[in-house]
């Protein structure tokens, strides 16, 4: 037989979606609170919030004929018709989080709007509202919450212990507060203050407090660009290359000021970062994303977690390109104070002659430029034939020879596939043969290492003539064999033909344990600071390690 649900086992089946700890209860509330226009937050709780949730706002309050409405279900003042479902702007808007409480929780409310001499005061609990008192209050909204699931016990028996649901209120509401610097936000726990944040401009504390004082100290700003179509809007604070994290946990997203828990720009991230991260690592950051209402729709799911968007490709290039633009320019940044790569006039003994600084018998060799300036830092040796250590007077640089080489290599073969003349046809062709398992798969890459100059043909049932190499290449004999057992590693953010390209520079350099001359190395160093991203080899290892005056005393004990 079929029959209507009584009021009390509805109100039950949805707070069932939308409160399922007390963390739900507080994200509900805060967001009341937020949309209020509070400038204050205040959150307390009684043992991690089993025992009572009070959160007080000095927002615009609710009028005392109001007060039993707030706690019907779909009853909002967000919205005024479906019309309005295409262009939220509000964190609240379904009309569901109070009534969703008082389901599962007695609940004490007390407001005062502006304007008003005295407040007033409900309570609910289970679809009993009773009728408004006038009360003493201050201009704002107070909400406490005890007895949580006392009408479900079988809900409260799945919750965790009370450190535990205090532990992701903490979290919770400090990441909320990174999107509203301007509200202060504190939390109490048990009658003790556990943390404030004041309303400021300024979020570092916020972000020590979110992420960790060292990872935070990483973190740089996101270059802004205010020309964006369709009056998007993008701000931010994202990880330097070289701090990261084994997954995607820490890479928080803010849209129209919702939090939000969804991994739809997991790929613009990756993109952004390209060759900045090594592959498996993920870098971490809050993001900041502005858009127009119509654009986003956040009524997808009862706990108003995760938004869609109307235009996801637009939003992700925006973020590809910003991000990667400001790593880009840190890179840069980073290079100039780490050392000045101009280096001293090289003159080569009388009756000797010199290589002129070309990396001469290695791939992609390049004369130095022109020497101008007296102010170099100096290389001074090759350490273990791997790294080359420089001075510049106020650090000591090593810089790892084959990832210097294999950047400038990898950047050499992307500009060349772009201008569509990147080989060097060899006067001298050479074969190469190989194992027969190996040939689909140099098969499947063959197109790519086209684009990059280098061309292969057919010249037996598992042997390949090479013809042609990139630009710049020279005539050094190329072994196929190391590169393909290679070439399926991940790199991340770059596409297939772009890991080909990785790969071919990493196979086609001066590699750990080569001896190169002092020109050489100040040739490599020299071209090294021309890059794009000199920071970083296309895999994402770093290139330059700086080691100051203040590292090198606390090795000797001087701090």
């Amino acid at each position: 037989m079929i029959r209507l649900l009584d009021a009390t086992t509805v109100g039950q089946i949805a707070a069932g979606e939308v409160v399922e700890r007390p963390l739900s209860v507080v994200k509900e509330l805060v967001e009341n609170a937020l949309d209020a226009g509070a400038s204050r937050v205040a959150v307390a709780l009684g043992r991690g919030g089993l025992d009572s949730i009070e959160v007080t706002d000095d927002g615009a309050g609710i009028p005392p004929g109001e007060l039993g409405l707030a706690f019907a279900r779909h009853a909002t003042s967000k919205l005024s018709g479906a019309q309005d479902l295409e262009c939220v702007a509000t964190l609240g808007f379904r009309g569901e989080g109070l009534a969703s409480i008082a389901a599962v929780a007695r609940v004490r409310l007390t407001s005062r709007i502006v304007g008003s001499n005295v407040g007033a005061m409900v309570e609910a609990f289970s679809g009993e509202i009773s009728a408004p008192e006038p009360v003493a209050a201050p201009q704002g909204t107070r909400v406490v919450v005890r007895e949580l699931f006392t009408n479900v016990p079988v809900r409260r028996e799945y919750l965790r212990s009370p450190a535990a649901e205090f532990a992701r209120v903490s979290t919770f509401l400090a990441t909320l507060s990174l999107g509203y610097p301007r509200v202060t936000f504190s939390l109490a726990h048990d009658g003790r203050n556990t943390w404030i944040f004041p309303g400021s401009d300024a979020i570092e504390q916020r972000l020590a407090h979110v992420f960790g004082p060292l990872p935070a100290r990483a973190l740089i700003a996101l270059e802004r660009n205010q020309n964006e179509p369709g009056a998007m809007g993008l701000a931010g604070f994202v990880s330097r290359p070289g701090n990261d994290r084994p997954d995607r946990r820490m890479q928080l997203l803010f849209v129209n000021g919702r939090l939000l828990r969804s991994t739809i720009l997991a790929g613009a991230w990756s993109s952004g970062y390209s060759t900045f991260a090594l592959a498996g690592r993920q870098p971490y950051g809050v993001l900041f994303l502005d858009l127009p209402p119509e654009a986003v729709d956040p009524n997808v799911h009862p706990t108003k977690s995760d938004v869609r968007l109307r235009h996801p490709e637009r939003v992700t290039d925006l973020v590809k390109r910003a991000l990667a633009s400001t790593l880009t320019s840190d890179a840069a940044a980073r290079l100039r104070s780490a050392i000045s790569f101009t280096p001293p006039p090289y003159r080569a003994p009388e009756g000797t002659t010199s290589r002129e600084g070309t990396l001469e018998g290695q791939a992609f060799s390049f004369a130095p430029p022109v020497q101008t300036d007296e102010r170099a830092a100096r290389v001074l040796a090759q350490l273990d034939d791997t790294y080359i250590l420089a001075l510049d007077g106020d650090a000591l640089v090593l810089v790892d020879q084959h990832a210097a080489h294999e950047r400038i290599a990898y950047e050499a073969i992307a500009k060349r596939a772009q201008d569509l003349s990147p080989s060097e046809p060899l006067l001298v062709p050479y074969a190469v043969e190989l194992e027969p398992g190996d040939v689909p798969r140099f098969e499947a890459l063959r197109e790519a290492l086209a684009e990059a100059g280098f061309a292969a043909e057919p010249f037996g049932e598992s042997t390949y003539r090479i013809i042609a190499t990139p630009a710049g290449y020279g005539a050094r004999p190329f072994d196929l064999r190391p590169f393909l057992a290679d070439a399926g590693d991940e790199i991340a953010g770059l596409s297939p033909r772009e890991r080909v390209w990785a790969t071919l520079a990493c196979h086609s350099v001066v590699r750990a344990g080569d001896r190169l001359e002092f020109a050489e190395m100040s040739a490599l160093l020299a071209r090294l600071a021309l890059c794009e991203n000199p920071m970083h080899c296309p895999h994402g290892r770093p290139t330059i390690v700086r080691i100051g005056a203040d590292e090198v005393a606390r090795m000797f004990k001087r701090t």
